[in-house]
């Protein structure tokens, strides 16, 4: 089961179905539900998702730092790939130029993740922050012309983040990752 934390995107329901797509259940929850609970869910995964708020903001919202010390892969998309680099000692920053639909992708770094992925593509942008420094065990895989982080990585935990939305379908090749992300871990 891939356990999805919905942090209020507009997507949650796509992730999901996309996840469910490759045969593997899956369950959104709110970002707020007790670790106790999600133990008892006992997910393969975990999916961060987008949403609307920045991680750098008052009162937004957020998880409890030893949801990473379950030993379970985690991947966030937008504000999840925000939170996961902020929780882990990065640093996000508003970004000078929103970002909002396609942009053109390059792979830098090959991973697991990328299995069949092009190393050039399109992908859907909608976010006003972006991480502009990794914690120290990230490593950078993919990026824009307007986002150096587009695909991280950490080094040695199975944690993942794109700042991309892989699973609209204006990202042709997105559902590749999620599909990588969902049969390693499942």
């Amino acid at each position: 089961m891939i356990l999805i934390l919905d942090f209020g995107s507009q997507y949650s329901q796509l992730i999901a179905r996309k996840v469910r797509s490759f045969s593997v259940y899956s369950q959104i929850v709110p970002f707020n539900t007790s670790l106790a609970e999600i133990r008892k869910l006992r997910p393969r995964g975990i999916i961060l998702s987008g949403g609307p708020a920045s991680v750098a903001a008052k009162g937004s919202p957020k998880v409890r730092r030893e949801l990473l010390d379950m030993g379970v892969p985690i991947l966030g998309i937008c504000y999840g790939m925000q939170l996961l680099v902020h929780l882990l000692g990065g640093k996000v920053r508003p970004q000078a130029h929103s970002e909002f639909g396609r942009a053109n992708m390059k792979v830098i770094k090959a991973d697991p993740l990328l299995a069949g992925f092009p190393r050039r593509d399109v992908v859907w942008m909608s976010h006003n922050d972006a991480a502009v420094r990794l914690p120290g065990e990230w490593q950078t895989l993919a990026s824009t012309e307007g986002c150096a982080q587009v695909i991280a990585s950490h080094r040695s935990r199975p944690f993942y983040g794109l700042q991309f939305h892989p699973e609209v379908h204006h990202t042709p090749h997105g559902g590749q990752i999620l599909k990588n992300f969902v049969l390693n871990v499942c």
